[in-house]
């Protein structure tokens, strides 16, 4: 069991950000201290939703509450995901130094499928200021070539724009497709690794959360069991079957929770292969 502080996106109704998060990291046997940057009532992919950015004072004001009273001092690691404005870098590197021993998971949440959907100015404050703190970053492809300056063709770009990182461990989700292959990539001192997924047919119905979900899982059991490799292979397969669960009971939320069995014993594993 370990501590982990979470400063991410809060939504009332469904499994995203923080609420993809935190159960998975409860089931893993992780105490979380989670931070909202934003309260929506749902994931805009709904068609709209209600609420907005949690302002920064009071996001400053919550951290001076666990910083006042030492809770962060034990946390094993400091995730951050989804912060919505640029101002909650400041925010987040406040919680590095309240615990400098804890392992930085920068998922940097800024976009998907060739665009940006946050601010420049959040997406290069997250580049610039906060990607050189951390330890293990988890990009999607898309995350990656933006964040490294690189145009990606292939495995071979993915894991050149890896190394050009600064974190030690880099992980990107659908690093390549290949035939009906998704192929998830780990790249660190040990080596570069990578477990491939089965493409899902129908993209569309493939539900939202997934990234938070999967960086969540790799965090929870690189904490339990400090193996970067294995971790990919457990969160690549345990996100399939949620995924897979989702798309059966015909939700478009993650099953998170219907399907809890498959982030402590997934139902299909897929095999991690060294690439170097």
């Amino acid at each position: 069991m370990a501590n982990i502080f979470s400063l991410t996106s809060h939504v009332v109704y469904g499994h995203v950000g923080g609420q993809a998060c935190v159960p998975a990291w409860h089931l893993m046997g992780h105490q979380v201290q989670h931070l909202p940057t934003v309260l929506f009532s749902n994931h805009p992919g709904h068609g709209g939703y209600g609420g907005g950015p949690v302002e920064i004072e009071r996001q400053n004001q919550l951290l001076d509450g666990l910083i006042e009273r030492g809770f962060l001092g034990d946390c094993a690691a400091v995730h951050t995901g989804y912060l919505g404005q640029a101002e909650s870098v400041d925010v987040a590197l406040r919680a590095l130094d309240a615990a400098p021993d804890a392992l930085v998971v920068c998922d940097p949440v800024l976009g998907d499928e060739g665009s940006l959907y946050v601010g420049e100015d959040l997406a290069r404050a997250v580049r610039q200021r906060l990607l050189p703190r951390a330890g293990l970053a988890t990009p999607n492809l898309f995350e990656l070539a933006w964040l490294s300056g690189r145009e990606i063709n292939g495995l071979d770009d993915a894991v050149a724009a890896a190394q050009g990182l600064a974190p030690e461990i880099v992980v990107c989700t659908s690093a390549a497709r290949r035939g009906e292959w998704l192929h998830n990539l780990a790249v660190c001192k040990e080596g570069v690794f990578q477990v491939r997924v089965p493409l899902v047919a129908d993209v569309g119905k493939v539900p939202k959360g997934t990234g938070d979900a999967f960086a969540a899982i790799l965090l929870g059991h690189y904490l339990n069991h400090g193996d970067i490799a294995a971790a990919l292979a457990w969160a690549s397969s345990a996100l399939h079957g949620l995924i897979e669960a989702s798309i059966a009971q015909g939700s478009d939320e993650l099953a998170i929770v219907t399907a809890q069995a498959e982030v402590m014993a997934p139902s299909q594993t897929f095999e991690v292969e060294r690439l170097a």
